[in-house]
């Protein structure tokens, strides 16, 4: 009871503030679970992919919502989100592929290092400024690729990377975030399954758990998450967002560390 308590805790936290603050959940999510996780004894060698894999799936529940609320509102550009759909997918399946042949450590310093940069972004609220348009259908889908690779390294939505670049691209911002609020569904799926394929036959993993993802965590996380998410989208115009971007950009840095050093030090 406790740990499905822990996990539903989790899910409302990350869920406010990845709607509240526009950030992927997974930055929140994958530094908590590895603690909880080693709290609970899983395997060392396991508990990051177990943490990447249970995000990835907690967020394919979540973006279902994000989708629907930012299609409500006009801003999904769908065409944008056919064309890089394909390379997303692709890249979702090598990145897990990856992933799993990766040793815990390695991806915690990976890991690591992405919120370092999400977090830069974040306290000096950089915006690259639009310098071309849209790329044809093939380099879209490379680029889809490479978003859909390195998303599921780190557990993310994609958001962190798909809206500079839409930015870069001549797209509005806030087309540029509905829009990568619907790419997020294929990553999510995508990297879900290719967690759950490549975790499929490792041994010794918890009980509950489907290849690399602990269901009794996604499901507490994910169901958590969908009723606290609403809540942080309505504050999005009332709190003083940037400010609280600065804070939890420095919570998140600390979180990491926090991961990284429990890794590092496990038996």
């Amino acid at each position: 009871m406790i740990w499905w308590l822990a996990y539903i805790g989790l899910g409302m936290f990350a869920g406010f503030f990845a709607w509240l603050l526009g950030i992927g959940g997974g930055s929140v999510m994958v530094p908590l679970l590895v603690m909880l996780f080693t709290a609970q004894g899983f395997p060392a060698g396991e508990v990051m992919h177990l943490a990447l894999g249970t995000s990835m799936a907690a967020i394919l529940f979540t973006s279902i919502s994000s989708i629907r609320t930012h299609h409500a509102h006009d801003a999904v550009i769908w065409p944008i989100v056919f064309r890089i759909t394909p390379g997303i997918v692709i890249g979702t399946l090598i990145g897990t592929h990856i992933a799993s042949l990766v040793p815990t450590k390695t991806l915690g310093l990976i890991f690591t290092a992405f919120i370092c940069y999400v977090s830069v972004q974040m306290m000096l609220n950089i915006k690259p400024q639009a310098h071309r348009e849209m790329p044809g259908r093939f380099v879209t889908s490379l680029v889809g690729a490479f978003i859909g690779g390195i998303s599921c390294l780190v557990a993310i939505g994609g958001g962190a990377l798909s809206v500079p670049f839409m930015t870069w691209c001549n797209i509005k911002v806030q087309n540029a975030i509905g829009t990568s609020a619907a790419i997020g569904f294929p990553i999510a799926l995508g990297g879900a399954m290719g967690y759950i394929w490549n975790g499929w036959a490792t041994a010794g993993l918890p009980a509950g758990s489907l290849g690399f993802v602990y269901l009794p965590a996604m499901l507490g996380v994910a169901v958590a998450s969908i009723l606290t998410a609403p809540i942080g989208a309505r504050q999005t115009h009332r709190l003083p967002v940037k400010t609280l971007k600065r804070i939890f950009a420095a919570i998140l840095l600390l979180l990491a560390g926090k991961m990284l050093f429990g890794l590092f030090t496990a038996p």
